[in-house]
């Protein structure tokens, strides 16, 4: 893949300055950036930045010859060139839709750009940009960068609500529930947590919870419904042990939003307790321990239900439900 890249790369950069043109040729290099794995984005960012420069190099007529300078053009591939002014200023030529999830991909990175002016052109033409591509391609490339922009340290918060506006927009909201709920593989619990800072889940918790093909999204959205509240990792800060041995750790920093829920804590309790994951039945039989004693004769229902579980973890729970409530009783009969 590696050598297919470069090489529509070389073939893109050649044809840019072969003759002046007013427009070249995308084809081959969009079939390619198509096909990437974009878990390794850094590496196929940096692989093309290096390639494409070189290639932009080789391919211009010498100086001396200046009745063959080509008109300068500004391309997908200059929002990744080595020059800030460069990447600002493509950023600000371009104009309608992003022409696959790699390009569009490319502008949203640029949210993190280590240069202020490029982060300030990228947060103004997202928005347009985005509504003028394919939602299923801006879906895709808002899932890798959600998954990723806890790490980027240079993202400031006016960045992020353009992305939170992108996912608001109806269409976009639509599809990121259907790829959350049908998704059977993928890091979409982290992606349930971060799409919980918009208003775009309310009210659909309860029906992710039930029908979404990965267990551990079904669990993270019922572990929500029982708490009233959906949590995320807002970023990452260092904080010291003991100052005085330079000893120290990466803390996470949390966040959350309040959410309404309207399902009664029994039923909710009822519908997990027969879930087919033992992953959801366990999360289920941890929110029984805590609520024991609000729930009268449905607790020791549920803990014999939970104690019988083919899971050992789940039927751990149960158990301790059971001796917990056997410890209660044994105090009231005194």
């Amino acid at each position: 893949m590696e050598d297919k890249v470069i090489s529509a790369v070389r073939d893109f950069a050649n044809s840019i300055n072969s003759g002046g043109k007013v427009s070249v040729d995308m084809t081959a290099l969009i079939d390619v950036t198509s096909q990437l794995t974009l878990t390794s984005f850094d590496h196929w960012e940096s692989l093309i930045r290096s390639e494409f420069s070189l290639a932009v190099r080789e391919s211009t007529p010498p100086k001396w010859k200046i009745w063959s300078k080509p008109t300068e053009l500004l391309t997908w591939l200059d929002l990744i060139s080595w020059d800030g002014y460069k990447r600002e200023k493509t950023l600000r030529t371009l104009s309608g839709a992003a022409p696959n999830i790699f390009f569009f991909s490319l502008i949203v990175r640029r949210l993190n750009d280590w240069v202020p002016q490029v982060r300030k052109a990228a947060r103004e033409k997202l928005l347009d940009i985005a509504k003028a591509t394919n939602p299923k391609v801006v879906v895709e490339a808002l899932c890798i960068a959600l998954s990723n922009w806890n790490s980027w340290g240079r993202i400031e918060e006016l960045d992020k609500k353009v992305l939170l506006q992108i996912i608001c927009e109806d269409q976009i909201a639509d599809l990121l529930r259907s790829k959350l709920m049908l998704s059977t593989s993928g890091p979409m619990p982290s992606l349930f947590s971060q799409l919980g800072r918009t208003p775009i889940l309310d009210g659909k918790i309860k029906e992710i919870a039930t029908l979404s093909i990965q267990p551990s999204v079904r669990a993270k959205a019922l572990r929500s419904l029982f708490e009233g509240r959906i949590v995320w990792i807002e970023g990452r800060k260092w904080e010291w042990t003991d100052i005085r041995y330079c000893k120290g750790r990466i803390k996470p920093i949390i966040s959350e939003r309040k959410v309404n829920v309207q399902t009664p804590l029994i039923d909710l309790l009822k519908m997990s307790a027969d879930d087919r994951s033992a992953i959801v039945r366990r999360v289920s039989a941890e929110f029984l321990i805590r609520e024991l004693e609000n729930l009268g004769v449905v607790a020791r229902e549920l803990a014999n239900k939970f104690a019988s579980d083919r899971s050992e973890a789940v039927a751990e729970r149960g158990r301790f439900a059971l001796k917990k409530l056997e410890e209660v009783e044994h105090v009231n009969a005194l």
